[in-house]
């Protein structure tokens, strides 16, 4: 057996094994909380209303992590299906896909860029103002 096909068996058993435990996709998305589960009766409660808004944001944060993970390594088992016979001759499923894949994860990675250069420019606008708001 070949180092590709080692290593694109190895590949294969982290994806089942992701997508089969508690960290894969569909098993993260299911893994959430209500909000009544912080105070009763939705009573209202300022700190629970934070931390419910927190969990949301991190739940939200590693349910797209699982995802693009998995994705990850779909894309790493298809080049390495490639290199093994050329990826001119890999079904156009499979090219299609990884292309796909590859495009979504360069528009979701220069988003989170946009976005944390962002909130970076508004921390140092925040931060250079005065105490009353003022330059």
């Amino acid at each position: 057996m070949g180092a590709l096909e080692k290593f694109q068996k190895r590949v294969d058993a982290l994806l089942t094994e992701l997508e089969g435990g508690a960290a894969g996709s569909t098993k993260m998305a299911a893994q959430r909380i209500a909000r009544s589960s912080l105070s009763g009766g939705n009573a209202p409660f300022a700190e629970a209303d934070g931390l419910y808004g927190q969990y949301n944001r991190v739940h939200e944060q590693l349910v797209s992590l699982s995802k693009s993970l998995g994705e990850q390594i779909t894309m790493l088992r298809i080049a390495v299906r490639g290199t093994e016979v050329g990826f001119e001759n890999l079904e156009e499923e499979h090219r299609a896909r990884f292309h796909a894949i590859q495009a979504r994860l360069l528009q979701e990675r220069e988003e989170a860029l946009s976005k944390r250069d962002t909130g970076a420019d508004e921390a140092k606008d925040s931060s250079s103002e005065g105490v009353f708001g003022e330059n």
